[in-house]
């Protein structure tokens, strides 16, 4: 058995997150983005029986910016990936990577009891994660 300490994605995780709901225009989602270092935005549900969603703001390049619309015509669930991939606040941060590399991603909402409780993404596995080690 190995003596390695395991980092939990909580350990790591931002805490401080922006949530929109879907009908917000683009515009005004980043006009109200108070966590820019997190650099994407969660899409509240709508309901129970709905998912949440993120928007990156690579998203917001490609389908706004990259294909000259307006930002004041666009709405978040246009360009919103829908239902989010999430990781649990408890997941070792090795089997969160294996994940983040597994299906593309880049970042993900932390959830606790079906509630979004914070953001993690690879910079923050690296950095938080594997300097502690070093």
């Amino acid at each position: 058995m190995s003596d390695r300490k395991v980092i939990r994605v909580k350990d790591v995780m931002k805490r401080s997150f922006d949530m929109v709901d879907g009908m917000t225009t683009v515009k005004e989602a980043l006009v109200r983005m108070h966590h820019i270092e997190t650099k994407c935005l969660i899409v509240n549900k709508r309901h129970d029986d709905d998912e949440y969603g993120i928007v990156l703001l690579s998203d917001i390049a490609k389908a706004v910016l990259a294909k000259d619309r307006s930002p004041d015509r666009v709405n978040v669930y246009e360009v919103m990936s829908k239902p989010v991939v999430s990781v649990d606040q408890l997941m070792d941060i090795r089997y969160c990577a294996r994940l983040f590399d597994k299906f593309g991603l880049s970042r993900a909402p932390v959830m606790e009891n079906g509630k979004v409780i914070g953001i993690v993404s690879f910079t923050d596995m690296v950095l938080h994660g594997l300097v502690k080690d070093v």
